[in-house]
């Protein structure tokens, strides 16, 4: 006799069985918290956006007024400046144009040496603004040369330079430039020129020290290392950079950033009406860092970046991988480019973000996104608000997306990552 049942049941098993293979390959897992490992906006800590959520302050009186003059000094530690720090209500393109507007004038030159995009669009800012611009462009994989720099300073005998506009971090890229050596530059030819200094990707992550490292003006954005919402940028300025806006025959009203650092009303601080919730999002992400420490943060983005690159050297050594500079001693702490064969980019960044809920950074430059070749590479921020056991999820869900894809790699990432995050 026949078996119906036994036979139903085994086709039903059968069924299941082919039914899970075939979602084994389109389950998609991107329920939970998606990871935005972008570099910038940066995560947001849960403590920050609990603190934004409230009612709206008084903008007169009472908490908002004696917080903000609580932020000023802790803004500064994070700059490492015993100077002035004026704050804006815009993004790091705004906090660029805000600290140009305050000591070059139209017809001034600027040096910019530039590692990257933003080097460069900082240099476009300046043109803009009615500055004559000297692009020294060292690509997009490697550090500053230091003696280039001196040579063009040099050639400059009657001193026409105001200023030298560098990107300590080019987030484009993921350069890391070599601020006080730098400053050494300048100091050595004898070149009075001010030495600004984008940070809006670095601080709060790679070590950078204003005064120490004889910087005049600094230049940052909330959504980074400072773990805010994007819409607040800052300027840091010394004392030689203050007597350079003082000598300017006019500034900008919004821009000038002298009410703004040294306000005899609240309202100066912000040009108007003070970006309230950002505010309190801020003092939180401040109270976090120093609770941290500054050499700990420092350390912890190190750590974490080294994992990083230890993971992506062993996913390069069998396949099309590899990390975007070479040198580990010109590479950011904060973010990482990498470089694969196009169209491979796009499709690893797609489908972690469609299966995993992660999400990678474009690129930015050198090529276009009309250009092929811009499918061959992306960005992973690593700023902020990440710990190990995230940047292991993050390294963990490319890896993944390797397999998906069938793209060629070597074994063994995961495991040296970890090894990196234990120490070991």
């Amino acid at each position: 006799m026949i078996d119906l049942v036994g036979a139903w049941f085994r086709v039903l098993a059968l069924a299941d069985f082919e039914m899970g293979k075939h979602m084994s390959n389109t389950l998609k897992l991107v329920q939970g918290r998606a990871y935005l490992a972008i570099p910038g906006p940066s995560v947001v800590p849960d403590a920050v956006l609990q603190a934004m959520h409230r009612p709206s302050p008084n903008i007169y009186d009472g908490e908002l007024i004696d917080m903000t003059h609580g932020i000023i000094p802790d803004l500064k530690r994070v700059a490492r400046t015993r100077h002035d720090v004026a704050i804006y209500m815009c993004n790091g393109h705004g906090a660029w144009e805000a600290a140009l507007s305050n000591v070059i004038a139209p017809g001034d030159r600027v040096l910019v040496p530039a590692t990257g995009l933003f080097g460069i669009g900082w240099g476009e800012m300046a043109t803009g603004l009615g500055a004559q611009v000297d692009v020294i462009d060292f690509g997009t994989s490697a550090p500053m040369d230091m003696d280039r720099v001196g040579q063009a300073l040099r050639r400059d005998k009657a001193h026409e330079i105001k200023a030298v506009m560098a990107v300590h971090v080019d987030t484009s890229t993921s350069v890391r430039n070599d601020i006080a050596a730098l400053r050494g530059v300048l100091d050595a030819v004898g070149h009075p020129a001010l030495l600004m200094v984008d940070c809006i990707a670095s601080m709060g992550c790679d070590v950078f020290e204003m005064d120490d490292w004889g910087v005049d003006v600094a230049v940052t954005s909330s959504q980074k290392g400072l773990m805010v919402p994007p819409g607040l940028g800052f300027v840091f300025f010394n004392d030689k950079a203050a007597g350079v806006r003082d000598a300017m025959t006019r500034v900008s009203r919004y821009w000038d950033w002298k009410p703004r650092a040294a306000p005899d009303s609240f309202y100066q601080y912000f040009g108007g009406t003070a970006p309230t919730h950002h505010l309190y999002g801020l003092r939180t992400a401040l109270d976090m860092i120093h609770a941290e420490g500054m050499p700990q943060v420092w350390a912890r983005h190190e750590r974490l970046a080294q994992a990083i690159w230890a993971a992506c050297d062993a996913w390069g050594q069998g396949g099309p991988l590899s990390l975007n500079v070479a040198d580990r001693g010109g590479r950011s702490h904060a973010v990482t480019a990498l470089n694969i064969d196009p169209p491979l980019a796009t499709e690893l960044r797609g489908w972690v973000e469609q299966n995993l809920g992660l999400t990678l950074g474009i690129p930015l430059g050198p090529v276009g996104s009309d250009d092929p070749a811009w499918h061959g590479h992306f960005r992973l921020g690593h700023m902020g608000h990440v710990n190990g056991q995230m940047i292991m999820g993050l390294l963990g869900g490319i890896e993944a997306g390797l397999c998906a894809l069938d793209i060629p790699h070597g074994q063994g990432a995961l495991g040296r990552a970890a090894a990196v995050i234990a120490g070991v």
